[in-house]
This record gives structure tokens, sequence and C-alpha cells, in this order.
């Protein structure tokens, strides 16, 4: 591609670049840029809401540029605290070891392991004496870290921000500053963090990254950003047929959302909406799986809600125990890793979707006993076999 086809390609998407002209200035220079993308092992999973940015990643590979995918082993110890109105947990190393194992195999679902430079900043920061600390905090200031609009709510909020996380933005700066870095890829909320990189870049002579932004996903509820701690996630590593099943959890107006970010095309406008949220799902656990994988799991959907044979098909087991029809909805749901609260579960009873054994079941606080081989039907897409 020429350097006009390139920016194309690589704007596509893209919520926000500093600035496209210095991208386009980048890629004239005819040489492989240096691409940053920085991610932490907070948790063991890698989702799809991760995936956009990985996939952007992608596109920088495929155009002949070196990705450069730095696994935060020693930030995660601190927590990156962008959008945030509370302080992280902090993990322990062992458990920040335990999650960078994963990140590997799964990171290579979607880049070019050949085109891959892994480096683990732990390399770097984990050497630093507290010398080091003094030198690389007087270079920021305090005024700085404030415009934050996570840290300014939370001090209206009167919630504490501790001086670990202010030390965060700092530390993946200095990343970008020791792996030269001609791009930095992050969602929308990683703007400071990566302009605060282009700041520490120019103090050290190097010519400052581009910044490149990509939108958040919304997780399977359609309100909150998709995240494995709120439970409204799909994971990269889900089973094939629980990710296709989440997927077909999702509202319709979501999937429009979902098409243009997971798929950048546009919802189909005249296909039923049944049919093109069976083709978003088919084509994702596509593809992080294969095609016939996706088949399969798309015709055992099939047989299970939309032709009704739950009898014969394959579902999640769920133990025989007995209680508040409200309750045991809200666990079932849990065996698909879908969070569900007491009144989204009512309101599913109440407008008839929850059936035992096909008969619809309305109150929401009938002590029932489950048996086994009865088949707990939750919603349009979701049914359970009792153990």
């Amino acid at each position: 591609m020429d350097p006009g086809e390139e920016l194309a390609k690589l704007s596509r998407g893209a919520a926000q670049i500093i600035t496209a002209a210095e991208l386009a200035e980048k890629l004239r220079a005819k040489r492989p840029l240096r691409v940053k993308l920085g991610v932490d092992p907070t948790s063991a999973d890698i989702h799809l809401g991760h995936s956009l940015i990985f996939r952007k990643l992608r596109d920088f590979q495929d155009l002949g540029h070196q990705a450069i995918l730095i696994i935060g082993d020693f930030t995660a110890l601190v927590g990156d605290p962008s959008g945030r109105s509370i302080t992280r947990p902090q993990l322990t190393r062992e458990e920040v070891r335990a999650n960078a194992k994963t990140y590997r195999e799964q990171a290579f679902k979607i880049l070019d392991e050949s085109k891959t430079e892994i480096v683990y900043n732990s390399s770097w920061l984990g050497n630093f004496s507290y010398e080091d600390v003094i030198q690389l905090n007087s270079r920021v200031t305090l005024q700085q870290l404030l415009q934050r609009e996570d840290f300014r709510d939370r001090i209206q909020s009167e919630q504490p921000i501790h001086a670990h996380e202010i030390q965060y933005p700092i530390m993946q700066a200095w990343d970008s500053v020791m792996v030269r870095a001609d791009v930095e890829l992050g969602g929308t909320d990683q703007l400071f963090n990566i302009l605060l990189g282009r700041e520490l870049q120019k103090e050290k002579g190097q010519r400052p990254q581009v910044v490149l932004l990509t939108p958040i996903l919304e997780g399977l509820d359609g309100r909150q950003k998709m995240s494995k701690s709120l439970g409204n996630y799909v994971a990269l590593t889900d089973e094939p047929a629980q990710m296709f099943g989440k997927l077909m959890s999702i509202s319709d107006e979501l999937m429009a959302r979902y098409y243009s970010l997971l798929l950048s095309r546009n919802l189909p406008a005249h296909e039923h909406p049944l049919e093109a949220k069976k083709q978003l799902a088919t084509e994702i656990v596509t593809t992080y799986y294969s095609r016939e994988v996706a088949q399969k799991v798309r015709d055992e959907w099939t047989a299970r809600f939309s032709e009704k044979r739950l009898a014969d098909a394959e579902l999640p087991t769920f133990n025989t125990q007995s209680g508040e029809l409200v309750s045991l909805v809200v666990k079932a749901f849990a065996v698909f890793g879908i969070r569900k609260s007491r009144a989204e579960a009512s309101r599913l009873i109440k407008q008839g979707s929850v059936q035992l054994n096909g008969e619809k079941l309305r109150d929401p606080t009938k002590e029932i006993a489950l048996s086994q081989r009865q088949i707990l039907r939750l919603d349009k897409t979701h049914a359970v076999r009792i153990a």
C-alpha cells in the first residue's frame, strides 16, 4: 500500500488519533514502525473488549510494522486506575505470574507471532532503585496527574486516591521510552497515560509516539464496559457453545454496536434480528476456533432453542436443589458466566420466559424443587439440565 492507503486502513475503526498528520509522516518514512500495546495480566482471560485493540495491532502487522507487546507484569502490581471510581485490589506477584502465562497463547489467537516482540516491563521497572523512582517522578507534576478526569471525580466524591495509583501513568509512560515506541495503542480511557508517554519521550530526545485509541466495547449488559469483574464479558478462551450462547443473549440494540466494532461492518438492514445475531455469533466463534466448530454450535443452538428440542440437546448441568424460584434462576445463569440481579431474574419469570419442562413459571417467590433430568429454560437463549 502507499502511505495514504495505509493511513486509511489504520484509521478505520479508530476513535481518535493524535495526530493523523504525524502518523502519515511516519508512514511516509517507509520503515517498519514500532507499535506498542501494553496489557496488564490482572486476570487470566483476554476478552472481546480487548480484541478490538489486538485487531488494530494486527492491522499494523499486516502492513509490515513491528508489534511490541508489553506484558505489564510490574504495572499489574499497581493496577491501572483509568476509569476506576475506587482503588483496584492489589495482586500478588504469584497471581500476576499465573495470569501472564495465559496471555501469550491468547494474544496469538489474533496477532502474528513471527512479527511480535514480547517484553515484560518488570525487566526495567523491577530494577529501579528508590533514587530512580524519585528521578522519574521529578519529570511529572502533581497538577498534570490531577488533570485526569477519573482522579478529579474521586476527589469530588471524597473517594481516596492512593499514592501508588499516581505512579501508574508515569510507569506506563516510561515503558514507551524504553521500547522507543513510534505508535501506542489503547482504549479511549488510556488517553492521559499515552499522552504522558509522548512528553517523557520528548524529554529523552525521542520523537513522540502517535496516539491511536480504539472505542470501548460495552459488555453483554449493554451498559458498562466489558469486564471480567462485572461478569459481562466473552473470553477468548470460552468454550465455543458458551461463547455462542453469550453472544445470542445480547440485546438487538447492542448487536448493531457489536457488528460495527467486532466485524467492521454495519448490521444487515433487512435481515431478521435473530438471524443477524446468529451470524454475529457464528463469525466470532469462527475467528477463535474454526468454521466447522462454529457451524456445529450454531446447529446445536438452533436445535436447542429455535426448534425447541431441548430434551435431546447438549445442555449445561445444574445441580438438583430446592428454593425460591428467583434465586434458582440467578444461580442457573451463573453457569453461563452471566450475572443476573434478582430484579432482572424476577422480570424474566413474570414475563413467562422461565419454563420448567415446558411449563411457564410466573411467580418469582414460589418455592420449587428441581429433579434430575428436568429442563429449566431461563430465556430464549439459555437453558440447563438438572443433574
